[in-house]
């Protein structure tokens, strides 16, 4: 059984997506559910898919906690489902090729630290894009610079589009595409 975990900092949509996906699989399971956010949605997703999770507070959120708890849990793969911190580079030289990661705009653009949900949203808004869409790629050191596995792309009208439409179109990129990708993905790897 290839066990994956999934790492996420909001509300989990996109980790619930993922686990509704993977629930029947016969070969590849969500083990685990890692936050760093108390108050996270993420946490409410899990109990209800029933995947056990971790909080990591700013303390515990070293390289060396981080490689043992996934040594111990025997990851094979980590999604970033919405997850706002800098992976350790120690980690992601261990998991080389196996941490994915989904962005909410057509990486290069719109990317980098400090550029997530509504940021992404407003900057393509604000410069009257005609199209945006979702980047799904491996993880590296720097943030959205890993390998990229695919993109998906939606249609913009600037005349009318606003923060919620471009969100729900975003969204429905994800939930829709994410897991069928990290699935392949993670099958292209065996």
């Amino acid at each position: 059984m290839t066990k994956v975990e999934i790492w996420a900092s909001g509300g989990g949509t996109n980790a619930d997506a993922i686990m509704d996906y993977f629930s029947s699989s016969k070969d590849i399971e969500i083990a685990h559910l890692g936050c760093n956010r108390k108050q996270a949605g993420a946490f409410d997703v899990a109990k209800k898919q029933m995947v056990s999770t971790t909080y990591w507070n700013k303390d515990a959120w070293t390289a060396e906690n981080i490689l043992r708890q996934l040594a111990d849990r025997n990851i094979d793969f980590i999604v970033l489902a919405g997850f706002l911190k800098l992976v350790p580079s120690e980690v992601t030289t261990k998991y080389a090729g196996r941490i994915v990661n989904i962005h909410p705009s057509l990486l290069p653009a719109y990317g980098g630290k400090d550029m997530y949900g509504e940021h992404v949203h407003n900057a393509v808004l604000a410069n009257g894009e005609t199209r945006t869409g979702i980047t799904i790629h491996e993880v590296n050191e720097e943030f959205d610079k890993g390998k990229l596995l695919s993109q998906y792309t939606v249609a913009l009208d600037p005349q009318t589009e606003d923060l919620n439409s471009i969100k729900a179109k975003i969204q429905h990129l994800e939930h829709t595409n994410f897991a069928p990708t990290i699935e392949a993905w993670i099958r292209s790897k065996s």
